[in-house]
């Protein structure tokens, strides 16, 4: 029986400055029915290219090379956009990262999944309501009957991500493609998800997984093709290829996954030796076998630079919803401090107040000693310059009209530093983060993502702030960046001695790099302890459940 998928010497090229861009060279896929086949790589990889290349989606100007690329049986070479949209939904369903942009938010799930049915619901329009609450249900959506009639924006992420699925599936196509389905959901959610595609799965569907989350793969994939610079680099079953890795990219991603085991230790091999004012000099060329120690932190217990006492925040008044809800923590001078817990848990309002963008209903937050909340802001103008803010959207953050220069720069108008001092200060810290001068003169657009995300850190660090506040830092980006940026804050925060409060939803990135933990449910915290300790042994049922939703490595 021939694969489903039989693609021989793929390769795929984007014409630039009247040159050729190849993104994908002369890789070779098959998948067969029932096969459960993950592509894994970095950022650019190619990976997630080559899966549109499946639905005639490589994108505008795509030239698409192959010896061979058939699809259940029958060669796409050559195919009319009317060909493809026959084979799009009817053949395979495409289920893309972010399912907010991908439904349409003017429209009714009931309308989206109409569509999704396309012909089908010509035939059969007096059945159409209870085929779409049919096909919700299976997806594990309650009360299909009401989400029908809900816009996107109406449903939760994790709602919207089955949703999402729903229209994928609608006509029972033979694959699913699911390009990165859980990235930036939190765990519990991210478990809904891979539940439901396992369940899938064990069914006998077929289903190409692009992921740059090992755990996500180990939990569904029978098969991995690792890819880098548009090349397969390894493949092989999903137990053996990662437990034995062969080839130096695969074993990097591997050592890449923040775990237990990597606490206090780099993520990543350096590009180069770090200047010995900003961290120890670290030899390049040490493999990540041989793990590399962080500098040591230095923690002043007997110094809170940030108290919260008894924090309150409602929205819609008195009889509204309580967002937060007594919560009560501090921050020693030099210490890493992790807020984890589900979307809607109240971790990104606590961090709202913190930076003094939203005032409590009730409590008081201390900074330095010093009242900090519900203050005149010209009471709170001074202390300012000790809080820096990193942004979970690092080119939503930066004015696209202003180059990194200024960018990083204009931080440092809260603390009065102008001229040459100012421009010193700025390559200082472009350095700190492995950027240097030649990215001064550039602009945001013209960066990777892991590059801007090392500007929002340089900008954050260069006033030499007391207090640095991460919302989802590293949520979007690739397993091999994500360490890259990690070890950057890791090594930065340890050698200037800044406090940092960290929120985010995965708790290996939490267990890695922070020292004490708030675990947080519906607007409390309902366990807090030294990250190992809470992250070994929980007590509270809901912290038993996250740890119990993360995926593990096999």
């Amino acid at each position: 029986m021939s694969p489903l998928i039989d693609i021989c010497n793929l390769s795929i090229a984007f014409a630039r400055d009247g040159e050729e861009n190849v993104v994908v060279r002369g890789i070779d896929l098959a998948i067969r029915e029932g096969e459960a086949v993950a592509l894994v790589g970095e950022s650019g990889s190619g990976k997630s290219v080559t899966a549109r290349s499946l639905i005639g989606l490589a994108g505008a100007g795509a030239k698409v090379r192959a010896d061979r690329f058939d699809i259940a049986g029958e060669s796409v070479l050559g195919h009319r956009e009317k060909d493809w949209r026959r084979l799009r939904g009817e053949r395979i369903g495409f289920v893309l990262q972010d399912a907010l942009v991908s439904l349409d938010p003017l429209r009714r799930i009931e309308q989206q999944l109409s569509d999704a049915f396309g012909r089908r619901r010509l035939f059969a329009r007096k059945s159409a309501g209870s085929e779409s609450q049919h096909l919700l249900k299976s997806v594990g959506i309650p009360d299909p009957e009401r989400r029908l009639r809900q816009y996107p924006h109406q449903l939760s992420g994790g709602l919207r991500q089955r949703a999402l699925i729903a229209t994928a599936i609608a006509r029972g196509p033979s694959l699913l493609i699911a390009d990165e389905p859980t990235t930036a959901l939190d765990a519990t959610v991210q478990k809904q998800i891979l539940d439901l595609l396992a369940e899938r799965r064990k069914a006998g569907h077929t289903l190409l997984l692009i992921s740059h989350d090992l755990a996500v793969v180990s939990r569904l994939a029978d098969r991995v093709l690792v890819m880098n610079d548009g090349r397969i680099v390894e493949e092989g079953p999903t137990d053996k290829l990662l437990r034995q890795p062969e080839h130096p990219y695969t074993r990097q991603l591997l050592d890449a996954v923040p775990s237990v085991a990597s606490k206090g230790f780099r993520l990543s091999a350096p590009a180069e030796p770090v200047r010995p004012e900003t961290s120890p000099v670290i030899e390049a060329d040490i493999s990540l076998r041989h793990r590399i120690p962080l500098p040591q932190k230095r923690i002043d217990h007997d110094t809170h630079v940030l108290a919260a006492h008894n924090l309150v925040k409602r929205y819609g008044g008195n009889g509204g919803s309580t967002v937060v809800n007594d919560v009560s923590f501090s921050l020693a001078a030099g210490e890493a401090l992790g807020i984890v817990g589900e979307s809607g848990s109240g971790k990104t309002t606590v961090a709202k107040i913190v930076l003094g963008l939203l005032e409590p209903d009730e409590g008081t937050v201390l900074i330095d000693g010093r009242q900090w909340s519900n203050v005149p802001e010209t009471a709170r103008r001074p202390q300012r310059a000790s809080m820096q803010l990193i942004a979970q959207d690092a080119f939503s953050s930066f004015d696209p009209r202003y180059t990194i220069e200024k960018i990083v720069g204009e931080s440092l108008d809260s603390v009065g530093v102008y001229g040459a001092e100012r421009r010193e200060r700025v390559l200082d810290v472009l350095d700190a983060v492995r950027l240097g001068p030649a990215f001064l003169k550039r602009f945001p657009r013209e960066l990777s993502g892991g590059q801007r995300q090392r500007v929002a850190i340089a900008r954050a660090f260069a006033p030499r702030p007391k207090l640095l506040v991460a919302d989802e830092p590293v949520s979007a980006l690739d397993v091999s960046v994500q360490a890259q940026v990690l070890d950057l804050l890791a090594e930065l925060q340890a050698v200037s001695g800044t406090s940092l409060l960290f929120i985010s939803h995965d708790l290996g990135i939490v267990h890695h790099l922070t020292d004490r933990v708030l675990v947080m449910k519906d607007g409390r915290v309902v366990e807090t302890g030294e990250v190992g300790q809470v992250f070994s042994s929980p007590r509270h049922t809901y912290t038993q459940a996250l740890l119990e939703a993360v995926p593990a490595l096999a």
